[in-house]
C-alpha cells in the first residue's frame, strides 16, 4: 500500500512538471521564492520585482499571489544582468531582446514541427495509372512498371 502511495505521489509530481520520476524539479517548474531566486541570480529581490513589473522576466504566481521562479527564469535573470552590466544594454533594449529570443524559439519549434510533418508526408504513397489502366500505388519518384517483354501487343504492318 505504501509503495502504491509513494508511486502515485511520484507520478503526480512527475505530471506537475518534474524532470524525472526521481522528484527533481525540471527547468520549467516554478519552485524558487523571490529571495532564493534573487540569491541564485546574484541580484537584490527588489530588482526581480522591477523586472517583473517591466515584463522582462515574469515568474509564475501561487494562488496567494506570491512569485515562484523556475530555473529557466533564473537563467534569464542572469542573462539580463549580463546584458545590462557587460554589454550596457538598457532595460527597454533587454526587453526587446528577450521578446525577439522568445519569437525565435517559437519559430524554431514550428520549423521542427513542419520538418517532422514533411518527413512523415514524404513517406506517403503516390498513385498512378499503370500500363493496363489500373491504379497503382507508388513511392515518390518511382515510375509505374511497364509490361514484361513478350506480353505487349505489337501491330505489324508490312512495308510497301
Amino acid at each position: 500500500m505504501s509503495a502504491e502511495r509513494s508511486t502515485s505521489r511520484a507520478d503526480r509530481a512527475y505530471r506537475a512538471g518534474t524532470s524525472s520520476r526521481s522528484g527533481m524539479p525540471g527547468p520549467e517548474t516554478p519552485v524558487y521564492v523571490i529571495s532564493v531566486a534573487a540569491q541564485l541570480a546574484g541580484m537584490h529581490a527588489q530588482t526581480l520585482r522591477q523586472y517583473d513589473r517591466l515584463g522582462i522576466v515574469t515568474p509564475s504566481r501561487t494562488s496567494g499571489g506570491g512569485r515562484r521562479y523556475s530555473y529557466r527564469d533564473i537563467e534569464m535573470l542572469r542573462e539580463v544582468q549580463r546584458l545590462s552590466q557587460e554589454e550596457g544594454v538598457s532595460l527597454a533594449g533587454i526587453s526587446r531582446i528577450m521578446e525577439l529570443e522568445s519569437q525565435v524559439d517559437a519559430l524554431r519549434s514550428r520549423v521542427a514541427e513542419l520538418q517532422e510533418q514533411l518527413e512523415y508526408a514524404s513517406g506517403a504513397r503516390v498513385f498512378a495509372a499503370g500500363p493496363d489502366g489500373q491504379i497503382v500505388a507508388l513511392r515518390p519518384g518511382e515510375r509505374a512498371r511497364r509490361r514484361a517483354p513478350g506480353t505487349s501487343l505489337v501491330v505489324w504492318r508490312p512495308q510497301r
